[in-house]
């Protein structure tokens, strides 16, 4: 596989706390990966260090060491424009944050912000951004309704599909089916079944079991450390360290 991102040697502290500790993997292009682990094993960290949310974190010192390579770019260099990397690379969040505003007008509002203001195109980019998130069908005749109609459900594929709309590379999805009941977290993962064929897919997980649902490489995080990755069809079945096995099977976690 083609590495979307490669991470070399990544320590990520916040003032005297190791959230990461000399991480190094390649994230492959066009394929589903999931960070997945304990709470408070560097799994989210590690998600915002690749889009540079964690630039964002106030009050609190923090410091980053290694690389991260976007298509063999330092993401961190100087020169980088922030603003364009979160644009390439899209988040999804654990809680589904929709905009004020109506259906439409969540998927078009970061599109006119970029200054798209063609008709046929937002219309275009909002029917494929509905679409892609499996949201069409049940939205295409109230796309003027407010969008806090919608289910919980519904509105985090709406998150999902105002992400899409902004035709990133990359989408990194935090915990985005941890509220959701067991109909709606099917549609998420078939959508994203469906959207790796486009998109690099980075995912924390809910539960191990989806990480195994999902998964094309996994990657596994235990205090702060990266104990193990590999092809999740053989990961979650023959586990080559100790640790990683104890945590799939439920020994600990």
């Amino acid at each position: 596989m083609v590495a979307k991102f490669s991470i070399k040697n990544l320590t990520f502290s916040y003032s005297d706390t190791t959230a990461l500790r000399d991480v190094t993997v390649d994230i492959p292009e066009k394929a589903i990966t999931v960070l997945f682990g304990p709470s408070h094993s560097g799994k989210s960290t590690l998600l915002r260090c690749l889009n540079r949310l964690n630039d964002l974190i106030e009050n609190e010192k923090t410091r980053l060491e290694g690389q991260i390579l976007l298509d063999g770019q330092d993401v961190y260099a100087p020169a980088v424009d922030v603003t364009e990397l979160r644009r390439r690379v899209g988040m999804v969040f654990a809680l589904p944050v929709p905009l004020p505003m109506t259906i439409r007008d969540n998927l078009t509002y970061g599109l006119r912000m970029r200054g798209e203001r063609r008709p046929a195109r937002l219309n275009a980019l909002v029917e494929q951004g509905l679409r892609q998130a499996a949201l069409w069908d049940e939205v295409k005749d109230r796309l003027d309704e407010p969008a806090i109609r919608l289910s919980g459900g519904q509105q985090q594929r709406l998150c999902l599909a105002r992400t899409l709309a902004l035709e990133p590379e990359v989408v990194l999805l935090d915990n985005p089916t941890s509220g959701l009941d067991p109909l709606s977290t099917a549609k998420v993962e078939a959508s994203l079944q469906v959207l790796k064929a486009d998109y690099t897919i980075v995912m924390v997980p809910h539960s191990v079991q989806q990480a195994a649902r999902i998964a094309d490489l996994a990657v596994f995080l235990l205090g702060s450390e990266l104990v193990e990755f590999g092809p999740g069809s053989e990961l979650f079945v023959t586990p080559r360290h100790k640790r990683t096995e104890d945590y799939v099977t439920g020994r600990f976690g």
